[in-house]
């Protein structure tokens, strides 16, 4: 953990050691830049996916000491994959916050034969944050229907149309093998380089790039685009 940053009592393993509503505990903070990082040389990318998941291990155990090690080695990436999907700088901190804590609730769950802890970590990240986008978006169409009594019907084929097509990209991204699924993840939701994705996932650039060409071929032609 940063410097001057109070750790946790331990609060058990039922309690998130940084969840204010349990009495005595403290939740780490999410500075506006990332928060500092160990001196493991890798750990400014996320750190070796080995040493990562064997701290999910004991974070899985309760090891409070452990999951401060994780969140010191995630923080800046969490937040910066956020950061890309949410927008909002405030509400970026804000769901990174609820992903970090996802990581102690959820380490148990883990599973290292179905990819990289730092995958795991960052999917967790990335779905807190589409979740905060399309909670945005529906309170807004909330006010919307508010201020008007009245949708129109093309309206209405879009929004069909929208979700017609989203269920048929989860639908053919389940047809990926799992590190051509998260290549593509973690490039086009995640916005990360072919070298930071190698990185991610403990493997060679050139197998990203081939995995990723593999597995955007196979979901152009389970989509049935041209091309």
């Amino acid at each position: 953990m940063t410097a001057g940053r109070r750790r946790p009592r331990d609060g058990g393993r039922g309690s998130a050691p940084g969840d204010a509503d349990q009495a005595g505990a403290r939740r780490p903070r999410i500075g506006r830049g990332p928060p500092a990082v160990t001196s493991d040389p890798a750990a400014g990318a996320v750190g070796h996916a080995d040493e990562l998941g064997a701290l999910l291990a004991l974070v899985a155990r309760g090891d409070q000491g452990a999951y401060e090690a994780v969140f010191d080695r995630t923080a800046g990436q969490v937040l910066g994959t956020v950061l890309a999907v949410v927008r909002d700088p405030a509400q970026s901190e804000e769901v990174a916050q609820e992903a970090l804590l996802d990581v102690w609730r959820s380490a148990s769950r883990f599973d290292a034969n179905l990819g990289s802890a730092a995958a795991w970590v960052m999917t967790l990240a990335h779905r807190r944050a589409v979740d905060r986008v399309r909670s945005e978006q529906k309170a807004a169409e909330r006010e919307m229907r508010v201020a008007s009594s009245a949708i129109a019907y093309d309206e209405v084929t879009e929004a069909v149309e929208a979700r017609l097509d989203r269920e048929r990209v989860r639908r053919c991204l389940g047809s990926l093998t799992e590190l051509q699924r998260e290549s593509v993840t973690l490039a086009y939701y995640g916005g990360y380089t072919y070298r930071e994705v190698a990185e991610l996932l403990g493997v060679a650039v050139g197998t990203v790039k081939t995995r990723m060409r593999d597995g955007l071929i196979r979901l152009r032609d389970c989509l049935g685009v041209d091309g």
